[in-house]
């Protein structure tokens, strides 16, 4: 890392209260963008979606348990894997903090994945993670909002990612990817999807990215090429740059 220019007190708090202004403006446009989106008009689900859970199978409605609202992390886990992706592990590592305080907000939190439901709980318990986890059954609900996808896709070279803004990107030419959405259940228990993001759309809740930024390094991918991994799996030995 090439340290910054060094300056006095008076010259910092002046380029600091320039840079604040610039903060602030992005934070107004920030708000803006955040009623764009509580804007946004939604759709009612007419499937009968229904997933294997602790409890026994279960609706997409009555996921929502005693809230009106439901945020679903799209993670990635197929089948035949043996563990979470590490990068959704890093996702789901911004669940369990938020969601108690959440839920006193009408809003629940849970997990999505293709993985048969044992295999998620194994690996839940490995994490030491405490949200709901569910498996679908069938493929349509990966399949509908878009972070699951066919062999024959994938030899093809082209998927429909991000509202079809990522189509041949090789990055993302995968039969998992990830994301979340976000659902809305009225008094007669009928749902409606109101939003999801995917791809760079998903930092904005990955809130250890947010800490880096605040840091003098920044997230300086380069010095950290197999970063993040599951927590489990970083190395003892201190990293050769400290």
């Amino acid at each position: 890392m090439q340290p910054s220019k060094i300056v006095s007190r008076e010259e910092w708090i002046t380029a600091r209260r320039a840079l604040l202004e610039k903060e602030k403006a992005h934070m107004r446009n920030g708000d803006a963008l955040a009623a764009e989106r509580r804007a946004l008009p939604w759709v009612k689900v007419e499937k009968a979606y229904v997933f294997d859970t602790k409890s026994g199978p279960k609706t997409l409605a009555e996921l929502f348990d005693r809230c009106g609202q439901l945020v679903v992390h799209h993670l990635m886990y197929a089948p035949e894997w043996s563990a979470g992706c590490p990068s959704c592990s890093f996702q789901a590592e911004h669940i369990d903090g938020p969601a108690p305080h959440l839920e006193r907000h009408d809003v629940r939190i849970i997990a999505v994945s293709r993985a048969p439901l044992d295999k998620l709980l194994a690996y839940r318990a490995r994490m030491g993670w405490r949200f709901e986890w569910v498996s679908p059954q069938g493929e349509d609900f990966n399949r509908d909002f878009r972070v699951s996808f066919t062999e024959d896709e994938i030899a093809e070279g082209r998927i429909d990612y991000n509202f079809g803004t990522i189509v041949t990107d090789p990055r993302y030419l995968s039969r998992e990817l990830p994301g979340v959405s976000v659902f809305y259940k009225n008094e007669a228990d009928e749902v409606f999807h109101t939003y999801s993001t995917y791809a760079r759309g998903l930092d904005m809740l990955l809130g250890a990215h947010h800490y880096l930024d605040i840091t003098p390094e920044g997230r300086n991918k380069g010095a950290y090429p197999n970063w993040p991994r599951r927590r489990d799996e970083y190395d003892e030995v201190a990293s050769s740059h400290h």
